[in-house]
């Protein structure tokens, strides 16, 4: 990508704030999100997947686990959109994933109280079911076994 990566710059700033500062940008960004065309959504993702592995893991946990968070707040129909953008782009890309912390990503979700963790993994297990049979063979190559346990793919 030749173009400055501002989404990547954003993301890297967000991961450097305190949680009082983090949390009500991170969400108004979000909701910003689901008012895009796909183009800029595809772009946002992206960056995001491009920026994630060059923050700091501790910050990038922070982080993780406030977009979780906010995730769970959102409507079911916003949840899905956002996940089936990143797992259109992972499946996609699947080399994208190659510079994070699979099993570190997963301890963040395992950090989540099981109410958070239940509604999150029902909307990643309905938009699994609804990819085709080629896709769902990509996603689980990708996923952690530990990881399709607990959402139940």
């Amino acid at each position: 990508m030749s173009s400055p990566n501002h989404a990547g710059n954003i993301i890297v700033n967000l991961a450097g704030l305190p949680e009082f500062l983090r949390k009500p940008i991170l969400k108004k960004r979000l909701s910003e999100f689901f008012t895009m065309n796909q183009e800029d959504k595809k772009e946002i993702i992206n960056n995001a997947l491009q920026a994630g592995p060059t923050i700091q893991f501790d910050k990038f946990s922070t982080l993780f686990k406030t977009w979780l968070e906010i995730l769970c707040s959102l409507s079911e129909e916003q949840r899905t959109i956002m996940f089936s953008n990143y797992i259109n782009e992972i499946t996609n890309h699947p080399e994208k994933l190659i510079a994070f912390n699979l099993d570190g990503i997963f301890e963040i979700f395992m950090s989540l109280p099981a109410e958070q963790r239940t509604v999150l993994s029902a909307t990643l297990k309905e938009i699994v079911r609804s990819f085709d049979e080629k896709d769902r063979k990509k996603i689980n190559m990708i996923i952690p076994e530990s990881a399709k346990k607990e959402i139940g793919i």
